[in-house]
């Protein structure tokens, strides 16, 4: 397989899975939706530092210590899936009054507080660790360096490629709240269905059948 075929291969597989919507992207367009663009790009930056504390973990070898123990992996799995749920309940009950105009509402919710919300979400995601594993070690090559290095390098890629798909959807998500913060109906619907959307991916994330 020569450079170019490599690479195209890689990038496009990796487009593909970072085009997946999962509970990174629902959290970043519930975060954008309510309080704005900035606080859209804190949960993306968020998730993205999540997921690079995988890659990391995956390069040194340490995410096949964590699949070897089906004790840490199950705890993990349900911690994680708790926290989504407590996250789509919350945006259940709020019942579209975050997209609306409550300037105290919006005070409440930093961009920091958002960052590590969004380093949670990855983090907690068991599955992220297990993607990393399945992925990553496809596209190693022999006589191309380190395995530790071109992993590093692949995970990395990958992780970019997912904040540009993510920043792309705060840009989106950020056009449609002016008019969402005039249809109380819609932006009641909008909440409610991504906090039902959060629920239902971390009860699956905790049954491990995603």
């Amino acid at each position: 397989m020569t450079d170019l075929s490599y690479w195209l291969l890689f990038l496009s597989a990796a487009m593909a899975l970072n085009l997946s919507p999962g509970p990174d992207l629902f959290f970043v367009l519930s975060r954008t939706l309510a309080h704005g663009p900035r606080v859209g790009m804190a949960a993306v930056s968020g998730v993205c530092s999540g997921a690079m504390v995988h890659v990391v973990a995956a390069a040194l070898g340490l995410s096949l210590l964590l699949s070897a123990a089906p004790w840490l992996f199950t705890g993990l799995k349900y911690v994680g899936g708790a926290y989504l749920v407590y996250l789509g309940v919350g945006m259940w009950r709020s019942a579209g009054a975050a997209l609306l105009p409550r300037p105290e509402a919006a005070r409440r919710t930093t961009a920091m507080q958002t960052f590590w919300q969004g380093v949670l979400v990855d983090v907690l995601n068991p599955k992220v660790i297990l993607f990393f594993i399945a992925f990553l070690p496809q596209f190693v090559r022999e006589g191309h360096g380190s395995a530790t290095a071109q992993l590093l390098l692949l995970g990395t890629l990958v992780v970019c490629g997912a904040f540009v798909v993510e920043a792309l959807a705060v840009l989106a998500a950020d056009r449609l709240t002016a008019w969402l913060r005039t249809q109380a109906r819609v932006a009641c619907v909008l909440e409610r269905g991504l906090g039902v959307a959060m629920i239902a991916l971390g009860v699956l994330l905790a049954l491990a059948v995603l």
